[in-house]
This record gives structure tokens, C-alpha cells and sequence, in this order.
């Protein structure tokens, strides 16, 4: 049987594959310095979105909330928000009117792109109106 330690980092490398960052993941103290052969895992404490993120992931969601995509019908990026009546509702990074899009028509957004979207939006709203 694997440590208890192999078993949280493993658990640890599971959620970052999925997107998700658990800040207080760690061994429960009072019951990992204790006699106990199977300690508890404390999952922690984590943010609504991350709690959200966590629920679309483990209810199968793809892409899961809070990810950023590509709608492929026109290129735009934007951030997964929910999923309604079997679409997938995606916001513009920096805020927005959200938009629906089919799942299937959506591809993970590359970090280069997810960049260049906020700072086409920071940019713009730097404009002098003429």
C-alpha cells in the first residue's frame, strides 16, 4: 500500500490535471501524528470558484467551468460560466455579455491566446475616445 504522503501527492497531481488547485490539501495533523494507519486527508478550504470548478469537473462537464476556451464558429475566447439546457455559456475574459455555444464547437484556449484577449481588452479600454 502506498504512504499516505504518495496517495496526496497523487490526489494533488489528479486535480491540477483537471484544473484544479486545492491550496490546503494536506494530511490531517491530529490524526497523521497519531497512531492511525490511514491518517485523513484534509481537502482544506477553497474559493467558490474553485468549488465550482471541482463540482463541473466531477459531474463530467467538458470543457469544466472556469476554463477558458475557443468558440471554433468565430474565434473568440472566452471562460466557461455554465452549462444551460445542454449548452455551454461563455463570457469574454475581462467581462461581458456571455454567449452560448455548442460544447463540441469549443477547443481549449492556448495561454498565448488567453494573454493576447486581455491585453486586447486592457488596450482598449486605454483609449482616448476621439
Amino acid at each position: 500500500m502506498r504512504s499516505t504522503q504518495e496517495v496526496l501527492e497523487s490526489l494533488r497531481e489528479a486535480l491540477v490535471g483537471v484544473g484544479v488547485v486545492l491550496p490546503s490539501l494536506a494530511v490531517d495533523p491530529l490524526t497523521g501524528a497519531g497512531d492511525e494507519p490511514f491518517p485523513l486527508v484534509d481537502l482544506g478550504r477553497c474559493n467558490v470558484r474553485t468549488a465550482e470548478r471541482l463540482a463541473s469537473v466531477l459531474r463530467g462537464e467538458r470543457p469544466p467551468v472556469g476554463s477558458y476556451v475557443v468558440d471554433e464558429r468565430d474565434g473568440r475566447v472566452g471562460e466557461v460560466m455554465a452549462y444551460l439546457g445542454g449548452t455551454v455559456q461563455l463570457r469574454p475574459l475581462g467581462g461581458g455579455r456571455e454567449w452560448d455555444c455548442e460544447p463540441g464547437s469549443t477547443r481549449p484556449a492556448p495561454q498565448g491566446e488567453v494573454l493576447r484577449a486581455r491585453v486586447r481588452k486592457v488596450n482598449n479600454e486605454g483609449r482616448m475616445p476621439c
